[in-house]
C-alpha cells in the first residue's frame, strides 16, 4: 500500500510503505500492466531514430500511466531545456503558450536518481504559477532519464483520474531505463550516420583539391559542405590578415555578410585554440562574459577547430548554431578537425602552386632577358657597327646629309641598346629593389593571362600621366618618396585583387586601372580605381573574402573602399584610397 505523508509545507507526496510497494493489485491487472511495460520497452528499443524515440516514449509513458498530459523535456549540459516532446496539448494552446518550460520551479525539482510524486503540484514550494492559457494540472509524476549515468532528460506526467501511484512511478522508471537504451541506440546510429556524411564530404573536398580548383573556390566549397554536414547556421574560416591580425576572410550561411573581414582579438579563443592546436566547444557564445566580438552575439553553440599543417596553424574552422540550438558534440568536434587539416592543406596547395608559377615566371623573366642580351643587343650592335661604316663612308664622299642621317641613326641605336639593358637588368632586381610604377605594370602583364587580354593601367602623379619612364624619371622617384613601403604593398594588393575579381566574376570585354597619386603627407592621398565593362555586382556573391581584405586595408590606414556599378552605367568600378604617411 501507499500513505499520504505530509512534507515540511504540508504537500501530501506519495511514499512506499514496504520494500515490495504494498501493492494491493489483481495479478491479472499486474500481469497486463508488466505484458505491457514489457511491450513498450521493446517497442522502444527497435526506434534508430531519436526524434521517433522519444516522441513513441513519451506516447508509451502516457497511455500506461494513464495520464492525460505527458512530455520528455531533453536537457542540455547546464540543465536548461533544449527540446520537449510533448503529448495532450493541442496546437491552439501551443501556439499560445509560445515556448515549451524551461525545466526550472516544480519540473527542476527531479531528483536526479528517483520520481517526483505530487497530489497537486500547484502547493509545491516550487511552483511560481502558469503562464497564461496553460491547462489546469494538478497531479503530477516527474521521472530523471537517464543516459550513460547522466540525467538526458525529465519525463513530466500530469493529470490522471484519481492521482498516479507508487507503481505508476516504478512503470515510469523502468521505461525510463528502457527509453534510455533506446536513446543510446538511436544516438550511437545517428553518431554512425553522421560521420558517413562527414567522410563523404571529406572525400569530396579531398578530389576538389586533387583538380587543382583555385584557393578561395576550395575554401568556399569546404565551408558551404561542412555548414551542411554539421547543421550550423553559419560557417567561417578565419586566417592570416594585415601584419599580425587574423580575420574573417571565407563565411557561409547566416549573417556571413556582416562577418566578413571581422578582426578576432590575438587572445580570444579562436586564437587559443590556433596555439593549442585542438579543438573546442561553447555551449553558448551568447552567455559568455569575455566575448569580445559582439557580432558573435548573435549565436548560441559554437565548435572552433584549428586548421593544422605539421604542427603549424594556417587558420580557424568556427562552426556556428543560432541561440536556441542543440550543442555540439565531441563527435562533431573531431571530424571538424580532419576537414581543418583538409582546408589547411588547400591553403599549402596554393601556396605551392603560386610557388610554382613565381619560380615559371622567373624562369621566363630569365629566358627572355638572356633573349634580349644574345640577340637583340648583339643584333644592334652588328647594325650599329654597319651604319658606323656607312657614316664613314659618307662623310668621305662629303655628304653631309647622308652624314647627320646615319649618325642619327646610330643615336637611335644605341638608345634601343640602353633600353634594352635598363630591361634585362629590371627583370634581373628582386621585388624588393623594384619601383612600385614597375610593381603596377608587372601585375597589369600577370593578369592578361586570366583576363584574355591586357588590362588598361594609367599611372599619374597630380593629374601627370607617366609614360615615359626615361622622360619622366622624376615622377617615378616622386610616387616611391611619397608613398612608403607599407602602404606600396597595399596598393599592390588592391589591383592584383581587383584584376582578379574582374576576371572571375565580372565577364568583361576590358579593364581599366588607374593608380593616382595627389599630394604628400598625411594631407596627400594615392587613389586605386579598378573599372570594367563586364555584367556589374552580382547580388547573389555572398562571399568575397578578397574585397573585404581590402576593406581591412584601408580602414588600416584611415581611408575608404567601395565596389558597386560604374558611372557609366555598365560594369562595376572598384575604389580604393588612402592617406599619404
Amino acid at each position: 500500500m501507499s500513505a499520504e505523508a505530509p512534507g515540511d509545507d504540508g504537500i501530501h507526496v506519495r511514499r512506499a510503505t514496504d520494500a515490495t510497494g504494498g501493492a494491493d493489485r489483481r495479478p491479472d491487472t499486474i500481469a497486463s500492466n508488466t505484458s505491457s511495460l514489457l511491450g513498450a520497452a521493446i517497442d522502444l528499443t527497435s526506434h534508430l531514430d531519436v526524434q521517433a524515440a522519444l516522441k513513441n516514449f513519451v506516447d508509451r509513458a502516457a497511455r500506461l500511466s494513464g495520464a492525460r498530459y505527458a512530455a520528455l523535456g531533453v536537457l542540455d549540459s547546464r540543465g536548461n531545456t533544449t527540446a520537449f516532446v510533448q503529448v495532450g496539448v493541442s496546437e491552439e494552446v501551443q501556439a499560445v503558450l509560445r515556448h515549451p518550460p524551461r525545466g526550472y520551479g516544480v519540473l527542476g525539482a527531479i531528483p536526479v536518481d528517483g520520481p517526483l510524486l505530487l497530489d497537486d503540484l500547484t502547493q509545491h514550494p516550487d511552483f511560481g504559477g502558469f503562464p497564461p492559457g496553460h491547462p489546469p494540472m494538478h497531479s503530477f509524476l516527474g521521472v530523471p532519464v537517464r543516459v550513460n549515468e547522466q540525467v538526458f532528460g525529465r519525463l513530466y506526467l500530469a493529470e490522471k483520474l484519481g492521482g498516479f501511484t507508487e507503481h505508476d512511478a516504478q512503470d515510469m522508471m523502468s521505461l525510463a531505463e528502457a527509453a534510455a537504451v533506446a536513446i543510446e541506440n538511436s544516438r550511437l546510429y545517428a553518431e554512425a550516420r553522421n560521420r558517413e556524411r562527414w567522410i563523404a564530404v571529406s572525400q569530396d573536398i579531398t578530389t576538389t583539391l586533387l583538380e587543382g580548383t583555385e584557393e578561395e573556390e576550395a575554401l568556399e566549397m569546404i565551408v558551404s559542405r561542412v555548414r551542411d554536414v554539421a547543421e550550423a547556421d553559419t560557417a567561417l574560416i578565419v586566417l592570416p590578415s594585415v601584419g599580425d591580425a587574423w580575420a574573417c576572410e571565407i563565411a557561409d550561411g547566416y549573417l556571413a555578410g556582416d562577418l566578413l573581414g571581422l578582426v578576432f582579438p590575438p587572445d580570444g579563443r579562436a586564437m587559443t585554440v590556433l596555439k593549442e592546436g585542438t579543438g573546442l566547444i561553447v555551449d553558448s557564445l551568447t552567455r559568455l562574459r569575455t566575448l569580445r566580438l559582439r557580432e558573435l552575439a548573435q549565436f548560441g553553440p559554437a565548435l572552433y577547430a584549428p586548421m593544422m599543417l605539421r604542427g603549424e596553424g594556417k587558420g580557424v574552422l568556427l562552426l556556428l548554431r543560432r541561440i536556441g540550438g542543440p550543442e555540439f558534440d565531441p563527435s562533431d568536434r573531431a571530424m571538424a578537425e580532419s576537414v581543418a587539416r583538409q582546408a589547411a592543406l588547400a591553403l599549402e596547395l596554393a601556396a605551392a602552386r603560386h610557388a610554382q608559377d613565381v619560380a615559371a615566371l622567373l624562369d621566363e623573366r630569365a629566358r627572355i632577358g638572356r633573349d634580349l642580351h644574345d640577340l637583340a643587343i648583339q643584333q644592334l650592335f652588328a647594325t650599329g657597327m654597319q651604319l658606323e661604316a656607312a657614316r664613314t663612308a659618307a662623310a668621305e664622299r662629303g655628304d653631309p646629309a647622308l652624314t647627320t642621317l646615319l649618325e642619327d641613326s646610330l643615336s637611335s641605336v644605341d638608345e634601343s641598346v640602353k633600353q634594352i639593358r635598363a630591361i634585362v637588368h629590371s627583370l634581373r632586381e628582386p621585388d624588393t629593389a623594384v619601383v612600385l610604377v614597375e610593381r603596377l605594370r608587372r601585375e597589369a602583364s600577370l593578369a592578361r593571362t586570366s583576363l584574355g587580354y591586357a588590362p588598361s593601367l594609367v599611372i599619374d602623379v597630380e593629374g601627370t600621366v607617366i609614360s615615359d619612364d626615361d622622360a619622366q624619371a622624376g615622377l617615378v622617384d616622386i610616387i616611391d618618396d611619397r608613398v612608403d613601403a607599407d602602404i606600396s604593398d597595399d596598393v599592390v594588393a588592391v589591383v592584383r585583387e581587383g584584376l582578379s575579381n574582374a576576371a572571375r566574376h565580372a565577364r568583361a570585354a576590358s579593364v581599366q586601372v588607374r593608380v593616382s597619386v595627389l599630394g604628400s603627407g598625411p594631407t596627400g592621398r594615392v587613389i586605386v580605381d579598378v573599372e570594367d565593362d563586364g555584367g556589374g555586382v552580382d547580388p547573389t556573391v555572398s562571399r568575397r573574402s578578397g574585397l573585404a581584405n581590402l576593406a581591412t586595408r584601408a580602414r588600416r590606414h584611415g581611408g575608404t573602399f567601395s565596389l558597386g556599378k560604374s558611372e557609366r552605367g555598365q560594369g562595376s568600378l572598384m575604389s580604393w584610397q588612402v592617406p599619404l604617411s
